[in-house]
């Protein structure tokens, strides 16, 4: 892949990994409650789900989705579900003091952050956007699709480093319950939002 083609890529994949959606909604909210390190499995997991969904895309599933629509609005009701039922468990997560020894309830595990990708529409969106414009056909398509993977790696990692870092900061003003309590209401309801995205 020439230097301009991916330079162009790496535009068009920092846009769609930088914008407000469910992983930055849930990398923010958790990286507030619980700190960076603590967020860096979930980061980890949303990395790992998006490189599986863009193989998938690349080989297969995504000719599916474009061949089958109705396939595409399953996808969308059971991103939307899950996204309401993560906003809900976010607006109403119990209070904890940051600065108390004992460590809050665990944050969502790395393998949720995976599968979350695999009915994240906007993750999907991503991956055929990245395949369809950017992959080179013939001899090239794999080392095109090699390319594509690593500039995806590359700007979800930017991005997701950005976002927690945005929580954690915010985790610091977070002493008071009713702070506490206004930021994650704010962050179910900015992710709850992340479903009319979905559906425009």
């Amino acid at each position: 892949m020439e230097l301009s083609l991916f330079l162009s890529m790496l535009g068009f994949l920092w846009v769609a990994a930088i914008t407000p959606g469910p992983n930055n909604m849930l990398l923010t909210a958790s990286g507030a409650n619980f700190g960076f390190l603590r967020t860096i499995p979930l980061m980890i997991g949303i990395m790992i789900g998006m490189q599986v969904m863009l193989l998938m895309v690349a080989f297969g599933v995504g000719g599916l989705i474009l061949l089958y629509p109705s396939l595409h609005l399953v996808l969308k009701i059971g991103g939307s579900l899950y996204l309401l039922w993560l906003a809900w468990k976010i607006a109403t997560s119990r209070y904890e003091k940051l600065e108390t020894d004992r460590a809050p309830e665990a944050p969502m595990p790395f393998w949720q952050g995976g599968l979350l990708q695999l009915i994240n529409p906007k993750a999907w969106l991503m991956a055929l956007g990245a395949v369809a414009s950017f992959s080179l056909a013939g001899d090239a398509y794999r080392h095109s699709v090699m390319a594509i993977s690593l500039g995806m790696f590359l700007v979800n990692l930017v991005s997701g480093v950005i976002w927690m870092g945005f929580g954690a900061m915010i985790g610091h003003i977070l002493r008071s319950r009713r702070a506490w309590k206004i930021f994650n209401f704010s962050m179910g309801l900015l992710t709850a939002a992340c479903v009319l995205l979905i559906w425009r």
